[in-house]
């Protein structure tokens, strides 16, 4: 009886092992994480004086019960978000093409760019056609899934919907499970009461002040986290 020793490159399964540990290897060091989120976290912050000093043009105005009602349309703003958002999509492009340059690899993040300015286009074409038309039906006061409905259309929505297609891409479990945490507290507000007897005014500096923070924290973990898996 003799024993002889198989060569790896004969064994399939080892081959196989090889080459998933070789491209979870290259998943990592394509990864950006960092970028996006603080980008976002970014736009997100500029939102607030972009919305302080935008002014509002109402139409459609009627009684709902002891108050009036009006359909709100700030111009100005709805500018802002399209401008900044396409401003941190080519910055995030940049980011991740010079990184795979300078790592030799190849980068997956053109689909999550074209999926962002396509949100940014279909959010502000319904914004306009509601602006605009009855057709869409807003309602007086949304409520239950209709609220949630209308947050996720946001503009701030749709940044956890593009980072969706990001985690996707990636293959980032961490992304996915951090962008559906940035989805609930965009969905379903968690303010604590903050800010809620601040006025007309300044009632939405709170969300923005959280959902900017969540994405800043978020941006802060990542880069952490990159930096230890950093070899030295």
């Amino acid at each position: 009886m003799t024993s002889e020793t198989v060569p790896v490159a004969d064994d399939p399964r080892r081959l196989l092992a090889d080459a998933r540990s070789l491209a979870r290897r290259v998943r990592l060091a394509q990864r950006v994480t960092w970028l996006p989120l603080l980008a976002l976290a970014v736009v997100t912050f500029g939102a607030i004086p972009a919305q302080r000093y935008t002014n509002e043009i109402l139409s459609d105005c009627r009684m709902v019960g002891e108050a009036q009602a009006c359909k709100v349309w700030m111009p100005g703003l709805q500018a802002y978000w399209v401008a900044a958002l396409a401003v941190a999509y080519l910055v995030i492009a940049g980011g991740y093409v010079r990184v795979a340059r300078e790592r030799g690899l190849g980068t997956r993040v053109m689909p999550y760019v074209v999926t962002g300015f396509a949100l940014v286009v279909i959010i502000t074409v319904g914004a306009t056609l509601l602006s605009r038309t009855d057709a869409l039906g807003f309602p007086d006061r949304p409520g239950g899934f209709a609220l949630v409905a209308w947050r996720l259309i946001d503009f701030t929505g749709t940044i956890g919907l593009a980072l969706l297609v990001l985690a996707w891409l990636e293959r980032h479990v961490a992304l996915l499970l951090f962008t559906l945490g940035y989805l609930a507290v965009v969905l379903v507000p968690i303010n604590f009461g903050w800010g809620a007897h601040w006025g007309t005014e300044t009632w939405f500096i709170p969300q923005l002040l959280i959902n900017g923070g969540v994405l800043l924290l978020g941006s802060a973990g990542f880069a952490l986290a990159q930096r230890r898996r950093r070899p030295r």
